[in-house]
């Protein structure tokens, strides 16, 4: 039981891995992607804060795989 959680566990990390791998961004949660942001007080627009107006947002998973990528990188120096 507990080694067919343990791969179930396994297969879901890699899926997300790959996901983050092929799909490294996701939509921002603040402007829902579309990248602007409405005033408190009228119908104007603003560009999005947090996403500078993008509408995208790195992954976590892509954050963990950067970080991983940049010590390897360091490690060969």
């Amino acid at each position: 039981m507990i080694g067919l959680l343990f791969i179930t566990l396994l297969l879901v990390t890699l899926g997300y891995a790959l996901g983050c791998w092929l799909w490294p961004f996701g939509a921002c949660r603040k402007c829902h992607g579309s990248g602007k942001r409405r005033s408190p007080f009228g119908r104007a627009f603003g560009l999005c804060r947090r996403c500078g107006g993008d509408g995208r947002r790195l992954r976590i998973g892509r954050r963990v795989i950067n970080a991983l990528r940049e010590v390897h990188s360091k490690a060969d120096r």
